[in-house]
């Protein structure tokens, strides 16, 4: 825009001046002015070419007011070329620079994508070592697993190998008793093969089963209580030996299987009821020979109580003399003893009965049921608490109907 109105400006001037320079020489020349003593026609001719000269300084002038570039353009030109000529010397260094950047730039670009390859195949090292330690890791994992489990089976193989020990401690134990058995059985042995002589020609003192002592040991005790109680009833058995022998044989021990005397002493010991224990003859024993024994044991308990009803059982009679109350007795006595094992109590071994009865009270009931003709009810009750040992008192008692 401030070009355009420059333009314009220089026109409107040259115009104006022009227009003067025009008129000037028209009246000078009408007029026949002449100067420097020339003719008119050359005196206007030199007012043409001032007015011209005019024209051209005052543009000049003009263009040099209005416009730096101008004066740059018509008094700094050298300057201006000088400028030129260094600012084309640097633009040359600065494009030799360039290059220099762009060949720097292509080596870097080429070094970068070198890197970049680089840094993929590191990338790719990287992946394939993280996966090579993940692997690492879990075979570390699994083998601290194996170690564990080695280290468990190999407790386990300790404890295994503690019980072998001690298992074959006990086995040495057991082997060093099963000799002593051995040995006691085959003594057992000579003293049977010598007790058959003594059957042959002695007596016997003593039949299989037959209860040579018997007590109530109490259970849920100690051991060492429990096999004392237990040595007293074998002291008691002994008696009854010395007593059947004489005094003559009062040193005279039983024997009793080790084994089965430990056992029954650690079952009763463990037992939470009270036990009855019976020694029992192993066989028929004749005199001059061991006493060998066997133990039954039972668990205790009360059968029955104080007058309890054990049996009441109806029987008929005809009144007669011939022996028919003491069998009618005899018979229930009979079913008693039957009643009284099935419920519980221990019959003698030998004898089969389970209890006692008085002989007053017998044949009372004998005299009583000897006059009845027709049906009489018998009736049995316990006279005292009884336990399974025994023996069953009896209270009998006869009703007629």
């Amino acid at each position: 825009m401030y070009g355009v109105f420059l333009i314009l400006v220089l026109v409107i001037t040259g115009g104006a001046i022009a227009f003067i320079g025009d008129r000037l020489g028209s009246k000078i020349g009408k007029k026949r002015l002449s100067l420097f003593g020339l003719r008119p026609r050359h005196t206007s001719i030199i007012i043409t070419i001032l007015t011209g000269i005019c024209i051209t300084t005052l543009t000049f002038g003009v263009m040099a007011a209005a416009s730096e570039n101008v004066r740059t353009a018509l008094f700094g030109m050298e300057k201006l070329n000088q400028s030129m000529r260094d600012t084309q010397s640097k633009l040359t260094a600065a494009s030799g620079e360039l290059a220099d950047a762009q060949a720097e730039q292509q080596r870097t670009q080429s070094d970068l994508k070198a890197a970049e390859q680089d840094l993929d195949a590191l990338r790719s090292q990287q992946a394939a070592l993280e996966e090579r330690s993940r692997a690492l890791l879990e075979g570390n994992r699994l083998l601290e697993q194996a170690k564990d489990e080695l280290l468990l089976r190999n407790d386990a193989l300790l404890a295994d190998n503690s019980r072998l020990d001690q298992n074959n401690a006990e086995l040495k134990t057991d082997n060093g008793r099963l000799f002593t058995d051995n040995r006691m059985l085959s003594e057992r042995t000579e003293e049977l093969r010598q007790g058959i002589q003594f059957m042959r020609e002695g007596d016997i003192t003593f039949r299989a089963g037959e209860v040579l002592a018997s007590g109530v040991i109490p259970g849920s005790r100690d051991v060492k209580e429990t096999q004392q109680a237990m040595e007293a009833l074998m002291q008691a058995a002994n008696r009854t030996v010395a007593q059947r022998l004489g005094n003559t044989v009062q040193d005279k021990e039983i024997w009793i299987y080790q084994p089965e005397y430990d056992e029954a002493a650690q079952f009763i010991s463990r037992s939470p009821q009270d036990i009855v224990v019976r020694i029992v003859a192993a066989g028929n024993l004749v005199r001059g020979e061991a006493v060998r024994t066997t133990l039954q044991l039972y668990k205790n308990s009360t059968i029955y109580r104080n007058n309890e009803l054990i049996l009441a059982r109806p029987f008929k009679l005809k009144g007669s003399a011939d022996g028919e109350a003491e069998r009618v007795v005899m018979s229930f006595l009979q079913d008693i003893n039957a009643e009284a094992a099935a419920k519980g109590i221990l019959p003698d071994p030998l004898r089969g009965s389970v209890g006692i009865i008085e002989g007053d009270q017998l044949y009372d009931m004998i005299r009583q049921l000897t006059p009845i003709n027709g049906t009489a009810l018998l009736s049995a009750y316990a006279r005292g608490d009884t336990d399974a040992l025994g023996p069953l008192r009896l209270y009998l008692k006869v009703e007629t109907r």
